[in-house]
């Protein structure tokens, strides 16, 4: 709550305190939805909550970006502020502990099976450069658009690539080769929501901002990257590549 809420409030006070910020994307996640395991995505309306601090925190991050948008940075304010929903990005560089991409990857590299908390558990999965390409293109349309703007915006992918847990597993170890295979864990787990999707319509169709790559795509790209890190390449220029690429396929 320090880092999710107080963190919002200092940045917009600072942003408060300069003249020359025009722009702002608040970027939080789409655990900030209060999730009633619906089989329809979220949309930018639906009520913010959480069954964990983690995801509460990021609804606060949401009620406080709502509140300076309409207390401060209204019309004559001169910032335009955005706010910013995706989850379960995946891609080459996630060294994080306790998420699948890099804990399978660590588990293969080493010659052992994965294990598994919840393999049923589905979500929103898209590489990390389809975000990040809505953000950028978020953040000029609020530069240049202003107000029209402002608003919260989900990002995520096409309904046929939320898939789950065990689905990106079986595709990670075929790719990966070697032998590579998962396990589940069978002990008692903390509280993971079952099902999560997010309705992206309002991006697709006021930003124009939709997937380039599909979830096979995603998860070949992110496969590579990391065989890439494991055989010694030289990473930088392999990850430019990849966004070159990304790019070009994007247009």
């Amino acid at each position: 709550y320090q880092t999710n809420v107080m963190g919002t409030v200092n940045l917009f006070e600072a942003v408060r305190a300069c003249n020359s910020v025009i722009a702002v994307v608040n970027v939080t996640t789409d655990k900030c939805y209060e999730n009633n395991e619906w089989v329809w995505g979220y949309r930018e309306n639906e009520a913010m909550g959480g069954h964990d601090p983690y995801s509460s925190s990021k609804g606060c991050s949401e009620l406080v970006t709502s509140a300076y948008r309409r207390s401060f940075f209204g019309d004559n304010s001169g910032v335009c502020l955005g706010s910013a929903r995706a989850g379960n990005v995946i891609g080459g560089g996630d060294w994080s502990q306790d998420r699948l991409i890099p804990d399978a990857l660590y588990a293969f590299g080493g010659n052992k099976p994965v294990v598994i908390r919840n393999p049923l558990a589905t979500r929103p999965w898209q590489h990390v450069l389809e975000p990040i390409s809505g953000y950028l293109m978020l953040a000029e349309n609020l530069y240049l658009n202003g107000k029209t703007y402002a608003e919260a915006w989900n990002f995520g992918p096409n309904d046929e690539d939320e898939q789950p847990v065990s689905f990106l597993v079986d595709i990670i170890a075929n790719t990966w080769g070697n032998g590579a295979s998962w396990n589940q864990d069978d002990s008692k787990q903390p509280h993971e929501a079952f099902y999560l999707k997010l309705d992206c319509s309002k991006t697709r169709s006021l930003l124009k901002h939709k997937p380039a790559w599909s979830l096979e795509k995603t998860l070949n790209e992110t496969v590579e990257w990391y065989k890439a890190w494991h055989n010694k390449k030289n990473m930088r220029e392999f990850t430019i590549c990849q966004i070159d690429t990304y790019q070009q396929e994007q247009n």
